[in-house]
């Protein structure tokens, strides 16, 4: 059986905090695990009348490049309901509002270090507004079929997790 012993914060950020925990496993030994505490988030994968996806561009310091993703973003407090973020960042990221979200499938990005969850929604009947970028967010707004974002996929140009099972999950499950 495994007990956790202690948990130390080592880091507090300003979307994570880093601990350290000391675990007893079960042949008696205490092991030390990083552990990192986030608030979760939400991401969308927003469908035209076309069947297009909306997909972001942009850079992403932790790899030093950029990146095509689906939008995604922390939640505004561990309170806040994922729907509610994933149509916020939608509008946010992408210029293009919708009421038509549909939970498409959760995800933990990080299982063995991270209590991240990602809740991934379909947005569709997509209606034209506005983005309002972060003043540290540059974002590019794309269109791709399904076709071109699996070969994109396939081929390592997108590698981003949250964005990988979003589209995988939504050709299984919707065989478009």
């Amino acid at each position: 059986m495994f007990e956790r012993l202690d948990r130390e914060l080592v880091y507090k950020g300003s979307i994570l905090d880093v601990y350290q925990d000391s675990v007893k496993v079960p042949n008696g030994n205490i092991a030390k695990w990083d552990f990192i505490k986030h608030k979760g988030a939400a991401a969308v994968l927003p469908v035209t009348d076309e069947g297009k996806i909306v997909m972001v561009k942009q850079y992403r310091n932790a790899i030093d490049r950029d990146s095509l993703e689906i939008p995604a973003g922390g939640r505004n407090g561990a309170d806040e309901p994922t729907i509610v973020a994933a149509a916020r960042e939608l509008e946010e990221e992408t210029g293009y509002k919708s009421e038509d979200l549909e939970l498409l499938l959760s995800t933990v990005p990080a299982i063995a270090y991270s209590s991240e969850v990602i809740d991934i929604y379909i947005a569709r009947n997509l209606k034209p507004s506005r983005q309002h970028l972060d003043e540290d967010e540059f974002v590019d707004v794309c269109e791709y079929t399904l076709d071109e974002l699996c070969e994109m996929i396939y081929s390592c140009k997108i590698q981003d997790s949250k964005t990988i099972a979003a589209i995988m999950t939504y050709k299984a499950k919707f065989g478009r």
